[in-house]
């Protein structure tokens, strides 16, 4: 760590009255993760580094000898705007890396770092303005989540109808506290469904931005008494919760997207689009992880299912909307709020550029087939496309690989209440 930098980000702790700092980062599967140590430890992290066990991370069943370092990025220092038992709060993003101080491998926020700076090197700056949505659910008695809600507000609906009004106000404020923009939010469709824009950010930021959005809609949530889900589906009679990614891809300054195309975007809007695309089906595997992603991903309902970009259409995947000049971008509409943001980013990114590269283009409103209809068919893409091992590393892949196929085959051996009820009288 800079001397300079962390004598600022302590001067400032100082100033708060920081008693503790959270040191967190996040695992294969986009979980945060997180150690407390006092500031006078974060100082002397440059002479004794601090250790985490790797072996209990996604993917590693216990194996041993795995001791990862954390490396704390200064410039995410943040005062958490609630109080601790006695004290403030600080949080850092940390990258992870091997016990010789090299870069873990399998880190997702360093496979971003080095996506962007690739990008960079060829003059491109990929910036994302998410969109995100959840659920808010009430608990019950022992605090735990339960699927009820007391309110039947829809789309836009306010105050008395919105239920949730408060608790979604204290968190955009919140966010924007700890240095997250918010550009709107809103009750979404389905009744207890919410949503929230972040304001546009480079990658990392976006990707460190989209991490802290759902610790504080959480940790927001629980202090109002509910539970906030991201959960891609957990009404089967209800609209699914998903991410929507708007994208602008800038060099020298400019917006590469904008142009005199018929429409108003450029050729390099189009072969961004289509180079997302060409690797959607194997980046579907990071963008929809769940098993329950697929029960979202279904058509008929407002999530797309269709491989096709459109700048028309409201329900495409791919969608360059009608605002154009600097504002002009793709937005990417399948994603949803249990993805890893780092890995799903950089994907999305890399395979971005490689349709500008080759210029990839396919004609507008054209369908090149379905998403993946389940996790097991996502990940058969996943395993065999090339471009997402260079760009996450074969590493990293297998790993990733070894997770979701383990959460599918626990699904396989599950008996559900449809079948008992199907089944049970019947048979």
């Amino acid at each position: 760590m800079e001397d300079r930098a962390l004598a600022q980000v302590l001067e400032q702790m100082e100033d708060e009255e920081v008693e503790a700092v959270r040191l967190q980062f996040t695992d294969i599967n986009g979980t945060l993760k997180s150690v407390a140590v006092t500031p006078a430890r974060l100082r002397s992290l440059g002479e004794e580094p601090l250790f985490v066990d790797g072996s209990f991370l996604a993917g590693r069943d216990g194996e041993e000898g795995v001791e990862l370092l954390l490396k704390p990025d200064l410039s995410t220092c943040s005062i958490l705007p609630w109080k601790g038992y006695t004290g403030k709060v600080a949080r850092l993003y940390c990258s992870l890396c091997q016990e010789d101080g090299t870069p873990f491998p399998e880190d997702s926020r360093a496979v971003l770092a080095e996506a962007e700076r690739r990008a960079e090197a060829e003059g491109y700056r990929l910036s994302v303005r998410p969109e995100c949505e959840f659920f808010l659910f009430h608990t019950d008695d022992d605090g735990q989540p339960t699927v009820l809600t007391h309110e039947r507000a829809g789309y836009l609906e306010a105050s008395p109808v919105d239920l949730g009004e408060s608790a979604r106000r204290e968190m955009v404020h919140t966010l924007e506290e700890m240095g997250v923009t918010v550009e709107a939010s809103r009750h979404e469709i389905s009744p207890g469904q919410h949503g929230i824009d972040l304001g546009r950010m480079g990658l990392l930021e976006a990707a460190d931005g989209i991490a802290t959005f759902r610790f504080v809609v959480r940790t927001v949530a629980k202090r109002h008494g509910l539970h906030a889900t991201f959960m891609p589906k957990p009404l089967s009679d209800a609209e699914g919760s998903g991410v929507h990614l708007h994208f602008t891809l800038c060099r020298d300054g400019k917006n590469v997207f904008s142009g005199d195309k018929e429409g108003g975007f450029s050729r390099e809007a189009v072969w961004f689009a289509c180079g997302l695309l060409d690797h959607m089906e194997a980046m579907t595997a990071v963008a929809n992880p769940l098993v329950n992603s697929y029960k979202r991903l279904v058509p008929g309902t407002k999530a797309p299912t269709d491989l096709l970009w459109s700048s028309r259409r409201e329900n495409a995947l791919l969608r360059i909307p009608p605002v154009r000049g600097m504002r002009t971008r793709v937005e990417y509409r399948g994603a949803d709020g249990s993805s890893n943001p780092y890995l799903l980013l950089a994907l999305c990114l890399e395979a971005g550029l490689d349709g500008i590269r080759n210029h990839r283009e396919i004609p507008e409103g054209q369908s090149g087939g379905r998403l993946p209809g389940s996790l097991l068919a996502a990940m058969e893409h996943f395993n065999r496309d090339s471009f997402v091992k260079d760009t996450l590393g074969e590493a990293l892949c297998r790993r990733y690989s070894a997770c979701r196929e383990e959460e599918w085959r626990r699904y396989e051996r599950q008996v559900t209440g449809w079948e008992l009820l199907e089944y049970l009288y019947r048979y």
